[in-house]
């Protein structure tokens, strides 16, 4: 909720995080000359400098702690980020919109018994290993609902990261406050004209690797690859919200109401 809602939100002590790149670096020495920077454990808000990938780091770095998180772009694409501006930080963050994410959970088990467990901020994908398809059994809430899905892989996304992988491989964008996720099939060749599902965003999706050892497959919870899986489960944390922040007017439903409208 905004400051001019009715909650007053006090961002004195704020966090500069840099990407590393010459434009990020140049970027947090000039910020930190103007507004100090205070250590992130100790920070009122998070001020990120760089791309997505940068922001998605972050994200996940600060899942426990709950502060929220300003990007501004010193990147490529910048969904998640807000213009690079210098003047009136405090202003801004003052003013600025709240989004609330929640994370997905996915647990792996691989051919050899091993368990791993991951979070993503975007999705959580099943691709296959090598030049052979994966073979995939779907179930929701325990109860099967494709036996055999032949194709390059799986993904299940949040509604942040709808706009993402999801959207290239043909998924449906979701507005940020949507209570579903979909469930997108990767180049499906059997049933081949499969397009995936909506699912609650409470759904407990399994996925059991058919032929693993013949047709390996890893799983892949954002940036995190866990190779040679033979049962993953997904699930949303509604426990854990993660706040972005942006500027008036282009919070992330805005964006992604922008992205179904191609611009």
């Amino acid at each position: 909720m905004a400051a001019g809602n009715g909650t007053s939100r006090r961002f004195e002590r704020i966090a500069f995080l840099s990407s590393g790149t010459p434009a990020a670096e140049e970027a947090r020495e000039r910020l930190t000359q103007l507004y100090g920077n205070a250590e992130p454990k100790h920070a009122d808000v998070l001020v990120a400098l760089g791309g997505d990938g940068l922001m998605l780091q972050t994200l996940h770095q600060f899942m426990s702690e709950a502060k929220p998180i300003f990007g501004m772009n010193r990147g490529s694409v910048g969904f998640l980020m807000n213009e690079y501006q210098e003047d009136d930080l405090k202003a801004r963050l003052e003013a600025a919109e709240a989004s609330v994410v929640h994370p997905l959970v996915m647990t792996t088990t691989d051919v050899e018994g091993r368990k791993e467990r991951a979070t993503a901020i975007n999705e959580v994908a099943l691709l296959r290993q090598t030049y052979q398809t994966a073979k995939l059994r779907i179930c929701v809430d325990r109860q099967e609902r494709l036996g055999q899905l032949v194709a390059d892989g799986l993904l299940v996304a949040t509604p942040a990261g709808s706009t993402a992988y999801n959207l290239s491989v043909g998924g449906p964008i979701l507005p940020l406050d949507a209570t579903l996720l979909p469930l997108t099939p990767i180049s499906a060749f059997r049933p081949r004209r499969w397009q995936g599902a909506l699912l609650s965003d409470k759904s407990h999706v399994e996925i059991d690797v058919l032929e693993p050892l013949q047709r390996p497959v890893a799983a892949t919870a954002d940036n995190l690859e866990i190779r040679n899986v033979a049962h993953v489960s997904i699930a949303m944390d509604h426990a854990i919200g993660l706040v972005l922040l942006h500027d008036p007017g282009h919070s992330m439903n805005e964006r992604i109401l922008r992205e179904q409208f191609g611009y």
